[in-house]
């Protein structure tokens, strides 16, 4: 009996999706940083074995009021992502305080897919508080399910993975086993800058900044060994934000390229040389064209 499906993971921003779809595929497929809306795309993280495969999607965390039109790009994520759930993982964080009648928690019910509700967190509170939480969600939403767990500290997480493999249904591989994304490596690398970016700048600046790669081409050094060549662009949404990223005489982005470039060498498993160069965009946020060249829109 082979078990597969589509194990769509939905929550507020910052209530550790991208933690919890890294432990379980066992990979790190996704940005994670201290910062709400670090996720700004829809991820697929694959987890196989002889007689299973998990297609887990982490998604954008649900903005209540979105400003901008990437941020209404980022929603649409995960409304699609109910069409093709065979699972839904509903993720609270239990510091977070939640209205009654909470908007999308009210849509998520409503799915006919059965879900899981995964507490995270639970290093935070005491096994009393976690209980009563357990007790509570699980008349919220009426889910069946309802798992405390630290996907940080890997807490309870083999009880989830086992808890899916009995809802899932059988199935067929949709993805080749050998195969952990269907995002390509230009991708991610587009994603360790950002990552940078939002460790390394505060305020706005993170926020503002997307990521283009211009090329990505696999060589040799003059010693023969393995050299990946990328050029970069980083957009940011307003002339005054260039100086901010450059920094005094460029030693901002000359660390920020350095830090970038390290990770992406661990990402890649090989030499990178890293070019970085910012261009001003102004209001790309909402800007039709420009959010479809960088993917948030058919």
């Amino acid at each position: 009996m082979h078990k597969s499906g589509f194990v769509n993971i939905l929550g507020r921003p910052n209530a550790g999706k991208s933690t919890l779809m890294n432990a379980l595929v066992g990979e790190r497929m996704s940005i994670i940083t201290s910062k709400p809306q670090t996720t700004r795309h829809r991820i697929i993280g694959i987890l196989s074995g002889e007689d299973f495969q998990f297609v887990f999607s982490d998604t954008p965390g649900h903005i209540k009021d979105p400003n901008y039109g990437m941020q209404k790009a980022m929603n649409k994520f995960i409304y699609s992502s109910f069409d093709d759930a065979d699972l839904i993982l509903l993720i609270i964080d239990l510091k977070d305080q939640y209205e009654e009648g909470d908007a999308f928690i009210e849509v998520v019910k409503k799915q006919p897919v059965p879900k899981i509700i995964v507490l995270n967190k639970m290093d935070l509170l005491k096994e009393e508080e976690i209980e009563e939480a357990k007790k509570y969600w699980k008349e919220r939403t009426g889910a069946e399910h309802v798992i405390a767990i630290s996907a940080l500290n890997h807490t309870n997480t083999n009880e989830l993975l086992s808890t899916i493999t009995d809802i899932l249904p059988e199935g067929p591989a949709y993805y080749p086993k050998d195969q952990l994304t269907d995002k390509p490596e230009r991708f991610f690398v587009s994603e360790i800058i950002r990552e940078k970016i939002l460790e390394q700048y505060k305020q706005e600046i993170p926020y503002s900044v997307e990521i283009g790669i211009e090329s990505f081409k696999e060589t040799k050094t003059k010693s023969g060994e393995d050299l990946v060549r990328i050029s970069s662009l980083i957009y940011v949404d307003r002339k005054s934000q260039k100086p901010i990223i450059i920094g005094h005489k460029g030693e901002r982005i000359k660390k920020l390229g350095t830090e970038a470039r390290k990770s992406i060498e661990a990402f890649l498993q090989t030499k990178v040389f890293l070019e970085m160069h910012v261009k001003i965009k102004d209001g790309w946020r909402d800007n039709d064209q420009l959010l479809k060249n960088f993917g948030y829109q058919d």
